[in-house]
């Protein structure tokens, strides 16, 4: 097949978006810095522009789990060196994991399959790191797995692994037997080296693992991994987070009674001696001050007896970082109650690298904006510099380059260190013909944002309606400034937000109207997709929950739409105002009168599976009609399991469709400026074209097709959304789940 050169970047949202459950330093090369995420691969810190580089975006479509990252070790002894655990799910629907190794600072990459799951976006994926490197010989690495698994080890370099058998515990604790989703074995939780018993190419003797157990959860092995016993005198009733070996023989452990990153109504912090065997309890909190577990654990490795911990799961009025500068004997907290309810504060908050961390609210000391963090499961100091910490939370990466004012009466300054991450899961894009912002995003858990410039931070959407996540956005072609987007409103915390949002500025400021579709006894939970007539006269919601409804009065009144099943796939004709086309099950449908009934075309060939999800062998459906041409319709999408996936076209309305024979699968499609000399707009889909999965450029109305990304820019399963540029011929938008949004140019 043919390809173009194209130069692939990131749209900057300056925070990335999502959790961030690992980050790893390296214990020998200054400012070799990895983070983990849970959906979007992981990263490595460039210390000469502060930011991060992605290491995962030659995963592909097949491979998409390798961007679950559950663990990752860098080698102390060989720093080009780096190991990640990968795989997403241990769900029946995700394929087993992978041991992933690099030479070259995960630039390139080798992988050995596991004959297990992987789960780097399930329950307690924050405590760590599970992957580690002996750091006196490292042929010689361990990994903690989940699902009854056990410990896993390796001789040659991460090459080939086998089963530590003698290992007696695979853990004991499931977050929610009832779930699909948390009914799993969470397993082994971290592994710890005592790196004084062993010397420089013997293996160390001395071996710590945390177990998710409540009953028996810390092990040593003193002879190499050979055999194991429970600690003795160990705490009971709690998990361990993470645990970490000072210089000084005190194992310090992070205890809670969930595995997180959501849950922990409790928990302690301990330090066993490993000269005495003593355990001391030298937990922050304690009695009814404490309601929540503990999750980071940062030990300072150039002053042994500094320590911070970080609450997992205060949630109100934030989350807290406790220091001890002597072992634990005593704490101080980052913030603590003044003459309630106000509070006194050990730290600032500068979040200029990405406004929108604040969610457009206003900050109260009940209810700070922005706080200081949630699911704050890691949290590290640098090993060579006292004064750096960073800390992962659910949206982005926090830091401090002036840690130790801490200790001397000074506020310490934290601010967004999550530059270059970009971590959101893209539910949609539009990309309207005119007005200021060339692109604007419908995002997973932050809701999506208007960009005006794509290399610097955008603003969140202004003004009410506000929610976490937009499923689906859309514009009026004809009047592109008019634009409507749906979500899911929290009726028990604001009961006045609807979940639909209406913009007649281009996406500056948003209203919401006076009613929501309901069916009579019961009003829409939202989500779903919204599409917009052409001229901005009706509005068809395709609702999560109770329908297809309409709107001829900007939302202020909605009507069951007849004709089209509940769940339908909906778009609006993008030159006729009064037409709307659906497909639900391999029937395609359309209206003539603004979305008020619709009738089945007698279009045949299509797919039957409707399903919109991310899970192996369901249909992602595609269908968008084409600017300036009315009835002209493209199609994409299908499975393999019926064998009916593809790209199909009809010029008449859906009254028929022809399917391309030159495209074997296809997932999205979007419409860009056309080309120079040519009146029909480029296409842009993701697609398998000639045996090879990839973004596809069709400017001559899908005759042939070039290939735009290339096998160093997969980025995963990319299903979720694609849309051209109408005014910039060339230009791609494409969107990720987890790895956020890309755009792309010609060279």
């Amino acid at each position: 097949g043919m390809s173009e050169p194209y130069t692939w970047k990131s749209v900057v949202t300056g925070a990335g978006g999502g959790f961030v459950p690992g980050i790893i330093f390296n214990q020998t090369e200054p400012n070799l810095i990895y983070a983990r995420t849970d959906i979007g691969g992981a990263y490595r810190w460039n210390q000469a522009t502060s930011s991060w580089v992605s290491i995962s975006d030659s995963v592909g479509w097949v491979d998409w789990n390798k961007n679950g990252v559950d663990a990752l070790a860098t080698d102390p002894i060989d720093p080009n060196k780096v190991y990640m655990a990968t795989g997403t799910y241990t769900n029946h629907w995700d394929n087993n994991g992978q041991i992933m190794r690099s030479n070259d600072r995960g630039n390139t990459w080798q992988t050995t399959p596991l004959p297990f799951k992987v789960g780097g976006n399930m329950p307690g994926r924050s405590a760590g790191e599970r992957l580690v490197i002996d750091p006196n010989k490292n042929n010689i690495l361990y990994f903690g797995a989940r699902s009854g698994n056990g410990l896993w080890k390796s001789i040659d370099s991460g090459v080939t692994w086998s089963k530590v058998t003698s290992f007696p515990n695979v853990g004991t604790y499931i977050q929610n037997p009832t779930l699909d989703y948390g009914n799993d074995l969470v397993g082994l939780s971290w592994i710890t080296f005592d790196k004084s018993t062993g010397t420089l190419g013997n293996a160390t003797q001395t071996i710590y693992v945390g177990v998710a157990d409540t009953a028996s959860s810390v092990y040593r092995s003193t002879d190499g991994g050979v055999t194991w016993t429970a600690l003795a005198g160990q705490p009971t009733g709690f998990l361990p987070h993470h645990g970490e070996l000072s210089s000084t023989g005190d194992l310090y452990i992070t205890y809670s009674n969930g595995v997180g990153p959501y849950d922990g109504s409790k928990g302690e912090v301990w330090k066993y001696n490993k000269t005495s065997g003593a355990w001391t309890n030298i937990s922050p909190t304690t009695g009814t001050d404490n309601w929540y577990g503990f999750g980071g654990l940062a030990l300072d490795a150039q002053h042994p007896n500094t320590l911070m911990v970080s609450s997992l799961n205060a949630w109100w009025p934030d989350e807290v970082i406790f220091r001890s500068t002597n072992g634990g004997a005593t704490w101080s907290r980052i913030w603590d109650w003044g003459n309630y309810p106000e509070r006194t504060y050990k730290f600032s908050m500068d979040i200029t690298a990405a406004p929108w961390l604040d969610h457009g609210t206003t900050s109260t000391s009940l209810d700070p904006s922005p706080k200081l963090g949630w699911m704050m499961g890691d949290l590290e100091i640098d090993p060579f510099n006292s004064n750096r910490m960073m800390y992962g939370t659910g949206a982005t990466i926090y830091g401090s380059n002036n840690l130790t004012s801490w200790d001397t009466g000074g506020k310490v300054n934290i601010s967004v260190m999550a530059k270059g991450v970009e971590e959101t899961a893209v539910l949609g894009l539009i990309s309207p013909p005119t007005g200021t912002s060339h692109l604007i995003t419908a995002l997973g858990d932050v809701s999506g944002f208007r960009h005006e410039d794509l290399s610097v931070a955008p603003t969140k959407f202004q003004t009410s309606p506000s929610w976490a996540t937009t499923m689906s956005i859309d514009y009026a072609e004809l009047s592109p400034s008019y634009m409507v987007r749906v979500g899911s409103a929290d009726k028990e915390k604001t009961p006045s937000m609807k979940s639909i949002g209406i913009s007649n500025d281009g996406g500056v400021n948003w209203y919401m109207p006076n009613s929501e579709p309901s069916n009579g006894t019961k009003t829409t939970v939202g989500h779903g997709q919204v599409a917009v007539s052409a001229s901005g006269n009706s509005i068809l919601w395709s609702t999560s929950d109770i329908g297809v409804y309409y709107s001829k009065t900007s939302g202020n009144s909605w009507t069951a739409s007849a004709g089209l099943p509940a769940g339908a796939k909906i778009a609006s004709d993008r030159v006729n105002p009064n037409k709307y086309y659906g497909f639900y099950a391999g029937t395609f449908y359309v209206s003539v009168d603004g979305g008020a009934t619709f009738t089945a075309t007698g279009a045949s060939g299509f797919p039957t599976n409707n399903v919109a999800g991310l899970q192996p062998n369901e249909a992602q459906i595609s269908m968008k009609a084409v600017p300036g041409i009315e009835g002209d319709i493209w199609f994409a999408g299908g499975n393999t399991v019926e064998n009916k996936y593809g790209l199909w076209h009809s010029t008449n309305s859906g009254a028929s469709f022809t399917k391309l024979t030159n495209v074997e699968e296809a997932d999205l499609i979007g419409y860009g400026k056309a080309a120079p000399g040519q009146t029909y707009m480029s296409l842009y889909t993701v697609a398998k074209i000639d045996g090879v999965r990839g973004v596809f450029r069709s400017d001559d109305v899908g005759a042939t097709w070039v290939r735009i990304n290339d096998d160093a820019h997969q980025y995963a399963k990319i299903n979720m959304a694609i849309t051209g540029d109408p005014r910039i011929y060339g230009r791609v938008y494409l969107g990720t789940n987890g790895r956020g949004t890309l755009y792309a140019d010609p060279v």
